[in-house]
This record gives structure tokens, C-alpha cells and sequence, in this order.
């Protein structure tokens, strides 16, 4: 049974994270183990890692740098060895070069791109963003990891993550002007929006996760 590594840093929806993984994990052909950890070994041999982040881009980074050997350890499974990471929300922007929330932050740099505020066109459309949005111009990459057209995914942010690369832009939404909701480059997959919040569309895309063979 695969073990999939959702990691533990102390900023993240786990609790909600967690149960829709194993909820997922129950209908994926051959199951999966999820273990919620902050331990550098448990995630360097992991067969999937799954990193959440709540709450602003230099806070999150500094909890995540503030766990010795946890970003080495997600490093040597995702970068080492290749095996799919799922970043979800401020897990999906520390993807970036930088962020650009409170000052400027490097970013792990793994997607080339920086994290901007949202700045809707229209006045009716508030920040922070929260609430459901469908998701439009799905790539071909993005439609085999789960993600469909229209599917309404559950959105809770003031930030978006902007790749250097069109390319790497796996789907996007609209909230008084467009904007990234996920990317995806080789093993590297983000989602601004929660798919554990986001009901059956949010199961139906980590299952997929799950199976993901990239």
C-alpha cells in the first residue's frame, strides 16, 4: 500500500485534509496509507506528498523552514525521486520564486513565478475571495490529474500564484478578472482552491491524485 505524506507544519487545515485523503483513499484501487507528519524520514520515503498551507505566504514559509530537515526531506522524495506533490492553497504558492504578500519572500522556487494580490476589476467582487468558482481552460495535464471543466471548487484566499510559464498554468477561474487555480509541471501539481472543502469535485480530485502517474 502506497503511503502518502501530508505534511505537518503547523499551518495547514489538516484535520479536514486528512479525512477527505482517507475518503479518497478508500475508493483508490489498492488504498493508500496517510500519515500527517513533520518527520523527515516518514516524508523522504513516502510514495506521494501532499503539503497544505493556510494563512499568509511568509508565515507558512517560515513554519515550514522552521522544521529541521522537513524541506530537504520533501526535496529528496519530490525533486530526488520524483514521486506527485499536491500543493493546496498557501501549499500550492510556496511553489513560486517569490511571494509578494507583506514584502517580498523567496518561495521554494520549483515553479518559476511569483504570488500577487487578487485585484478584481469589479467593486462587488471582494478580497479575500471565499466561496465557490468553476474552473475553465483545464490543460490536457490538468484534465488527467482530475481536474474537469465547470466543476465548482470551494476558493478561500487574497493571493494568487502567477507562473513565469503560461504553460504551467493547469486550469484557471474567475473572480472579477482571471487568475491561475491550478498549476502543473512534471510531478508538481498545486491547487489554490480546497479540494477538501470542495465536496464530491474536491473527493473526486484527490482520488485521481492518488493515481496519478505523471
Amino acid at each position: 500500500m502506497q503511503t502518502v505524506a501530508l505534511i505537518d507544519y503547523g499551518s495547514g487545515n489538516l484535520r479536514s485534509a486528512q479525512n477527505a485523503l482517507e475518503r479518497a483513499a478508500s475508493t483508490a484501487p489498492g488504498g493508500a496509507k496517510i500519515c500527517v507528519t513533520a518527520d523527515p524520514e516518514t516524508v523522504a520515503a513516502a510514495d506521494r506528498v501532499v503539503l497544505p498551507g493556510v494563512g499568509a505566504f511568509a508565515a507558512c514559509r517560515a513554519a515550514l523552514m522552521g522544521r529541521a530537515g522537513l524541506v530537504e526531506a520533501i526535496t529528496a522524495a519530490v525533486q530526488g525521486r520524483g514521486v506527485p506533490f499536491l500543493g493546496v492553497c498557501v501549499g500550492m504558492q510556496l511553489l513560486a520564486s517569490r511571494g509578494l504578500e507583506f514584502g517580498e519572500t523567496p518561495g521554494l522556487d520549483w515553479i518559476p513565478g511569483e504570488v500577487r494580490r487578487l485585484t478584481p476589476a469589479s467593486p462587488t467582487c471582494k478580497v479575500p475571495h471565499m466561496g465557490w468558482n468553476s474552473l475553465d481552460d483545464i490543460s490536457p495535464s490538468g484534465t488527467a490529474l482530475g481536474l474537469v471543466p465547470d466543476a465548482a471548487m470551494y476558493f478561500t484566499h487574497s493571493f494568487a500564484f502567477h507562473p513565469a510559464d503560461p504553460a504551467d498554468v493547469a486550469a484557471f477561474t474567475d473572480h472579477g478578472g482571471r487568475f491561475p487555480a491550478a498549476v502543473l509541471r512534471g510531478n508538481l501539481a498545486g491547487v489554490q482552491f480546497h479540494p477538501e472543502k470542495s465536496q464530491s469535485a474536491g473527493l473526486s480530485l484527490l482520488a485521481r491524485f492518488l493515481e496519478w502517474r505523471p
